[in-house]
């Protein structure tokens, strides 16, 4: 269809061309139906800038497609929508092995944040999990900047209607304005917009997230062409005004007295922090809040879909746990320049005043004001084990889903979803394999496995606890385990290769010296009697004094001078290293045969139309499960819910004929 004017004498109003702006916008539109015209085919297009989409857009690109990134808001990239923070207990871990890989998660959150805790430090390594407090405007800036600043990405602000879909496969987008776009792959990211629907008390209306629109068409599209989907919700608290609160009245929550951050490239560490605070519920709160009980959609029945298990609302919290006096919540600044507080723990859809009625009776909030209230929101999610482990969908080839809308919570584990699928997007249109991550390599295998292989009847979350490797799979090792994959894959700069295989060279180096001096008893034993630890009637390598579980580098710079000298020439990221490897050594000998005897399996390959239902012994539900969820693997297959090990062992037998 060609652009068009129809030729009539201009209207002037208040100094302006009405006509030439109606026949400016008629050219525009007209251009735009055809899409040859404004539009390249694209190698990638990514639907929703959420931190799903703004990772795969941004790795897709860095790898050399060309990519077009549709929003249906430029100003709320990248935002965060719950609470401004990232990391946190197992999604620490994971923002360090975004970063390891390439992506961008870690360097954003490094730049915008206000705030940074190494939390569990009195566990083992394996638990240590990095946090930051973020900025949430800058934290969107430092997002928008980084994909601007990307060639390879295009952006277009309309929502997506439609995917386009030709002899099963994804050939583009059809969007509301009935512009279609080309391209050879489509990853989805819609989080919770899919009919997204917003609940206050007995007030119920569409929306995305407060103050924008629902995605509409979508759902119903992929629901015609076979795919099952379902319902899941979510929450988010009030917001406050920070000067009408009573901060004498809470305990402060300070950052680490040396922070740290997640990249591990040269970002810089923080120099000023701001404080959070914590105070509690009681009560008076609670009573307050069952007040309005009567008028929850929850507890009377008007959302229908499944919540977070391990993040309730305050409501569900005081019901299911109603022996328990109080409850804490954590008041987080939003920003370095903001008045506007954050209300963790106070996640709530119950109607506004009740809300407010109840924030009043908590201490140090007695004259608090609320900018707005808290809120749940219902959305459609697909099922993740309609996926293929590369995040592809076994229905529709070069169709990805990433985030939310497989079934997960978090912008961590939305963020690592992302970069895998705009990974797999790529390596897909440009005739290469699949780039998966195995449960031993990292906290996002684990992830990407659970999701496709058991599926998720509730929004989930990653917790160390799901992940079997935890010693091998700790957060100060990401770029030692996965930064030679992001180098391969042409994200990780050869600069950050080079730095990784220098760190390696000195931890083998440090490790080597301490295996070789031997420390005398005349020298170390006032030392060893002043830390309580036995001392030494002979002379013994360094290296057996650190295997101490109460010894660490610190110790031993402290009562030998020249274990002090030594280890002051390492930085501390290898002295750390070092530690960690010798005090655990065995521990993580261990679980690396024990991954490797595992990961055998992996080596038996099941083609993707394998006929189930020839091996008569299995089980029906081994075989329903197998013919749906399509395993590449006999390990694949093992993992699977409801498949038995008498199944895995008539399959391998099968295979094996």
């Amino acid at each position: 269809m060609k652009a068009c004017l129809f030729h009539v004498k201009p209207v002037w109003i208040c100094g302006q061309n009405l006509w030439a702006t109606f026949a400016f916008h008629v050219k525009l539109f007209s251009s735009k139906l055809n899409s040859d015209i404004m539009f390249n085919e694209y190698d990638v297009i990514v639907v929703g800038a959420g931190h799903a989409g703004c990772e795969a857009a941004f790795s897709a690109g860095a790898m050399g497609s060309k990519v077009l990134l549709v929003t249906m808001n430029m100003n709320t990239i990248a935002q965060m929508s719950c609470n401004p923070a990232m990391g946190g207990v197992a999604k620490g871990q994971i923002v360090r092995e975004i970063d390891a890989l390439g992506g961008m998660s870690g360097i954003v959150s490094d730049k915008s944040m206000i705030q940074f805790r190494m939390l569990n430090m009195s566990k083992g390594p394996a638990m240590w999990s990095p946090r930051t407090q973020n900025d949430r405007m800058r934290f969107s800036e430092e997002w928008r900047l980084a994909l601007e600043q990307s060639p390879n990405v295009d952006f277009w602000q309309e929502m997506a209607r439609e995917i386009i879909v030709n002899d099963g496969r994804a050939v583009g987008i059809k969007t509301s304005l009935g512009i279609e776009i080309r391209a050879k792959a489509v990853v989805l990211t819609n989080g919770t917009f899919l009919n997204g629907k917003i609940h206050i008390g007995d007030k119920n209306f569409g929306g995305g997230r407060t103050a924008e629109k629902a995605a509409t068409g979508l759902t119903e599209q992929l629901v015609s062409l076979g795919f099952e989907s379902g319902r899941m919700k979510t929450g988010t608290p009030p917001r406050v005004d920070g000067r009408s609160l009573d901060y004498t009245k809470m305990e402060e929550q300070k950052g680490d007295e040396n922070p740290s951050k997640f990249s591990y490239s040269d970002t810089e560490p923080l120099k000023k922090q701001v404080s959070c605070w914590i105070t509690y519920t009681n009560d008076s709160v609670h009573s307050e809040l069952q007040k309005g009980f009567d008028k929850s959609p929850m507890f009377q029945g008007r959302i229908k879909g499944l919540g977070p298990r391990y993040c309730p609302s305050i409501e569900d919290k005081i019901n299911r746990f109603a022996e328990r006096e109080r409850h804490q919540i954590f008041v987080e600044p939003e920003g370095w320049n903001t008045i506007e507080i954050y209300v963790n723990g106070f996640s709530t859809s119950l109607p506004e005043d009740v809300q407010y009625n109840a924030l009043c009776k908590i201490p140090g909030f007695e004259k608090a004001k609320m900018f707005r209230p808290g809120y749940a929101i219902e959305y459609d999610f697909f099922p993740p084990t309609q996926l293929k482990m590369n995040l592809e969908t076994h229905l529709v080839e070069n169709l990805f889903f990433a985030g939310q809308i497989n079934g997960t919570t978090g912008y961590e584990e939305a963020a690592c979803q992302g970069l895998m699928a705009g990974i797999n997007a790529h390596n897909k249109v440009h005739d290469k394999d699949p780039f998966i991550l195995k449960r031993s390599e990292a906290y996002i295998g684990v992830l990407i496995d659970d999701l496709v292989n058991k599926g998720t009847q509730e929004p989930y979350r990653m917790f160390t606890s799901r992940a079997e490797y935890r010693i091998l799979l700790r957060q100060d090792n990401a770029d030692l385990r996965l930064t030679e994959y992001g180098h391969k894959l042409g994200l990780a700069t050869d600069d950050r290769m080079k730095k990784l295989l220098d760190k390696k060279a000195d931890i083998a180096a440090l490790i080597k010296e301490l295996n070789k001096i031997r420390v005398e008893p005349e020298v170390i034993n006032n030392g060893l009697a002043s830390l309580n630890s036995s001392t030494i009637s002979e002379k013994i390598p360094a290296i057996n004094l650190l295997r101490r579980p109460h010894i660490g580098v610190n110790e031993l710079k402290a009562i030998d001078p020249a274990l002090k000298t030594l280890l002051e020439k390492y930085s501390a990221e290898v002295t750390e290293q070092a530690e960690i490897h010798i005090k655990y050594e065995t521990y993580i000998d261990r679980e690396q045969k024990l991954a490797e005897k595992i990961g055998s399996l992996e080596n038996f390959k099941i083609k993707s139309d394998f006929d189930y239902d020839r091996v008569k012994a299995l089980s029906s539900e081994a075989r329903e499960k197998l013919k749906r969820i399509k395993p590449e693997t006999i390990g694949q297959a093992s993992r699977i819910s409801g498949v038995s090990p008498s199944d895995i062992s008539v399959l391998t037998i099968y295979l094996g004929k």
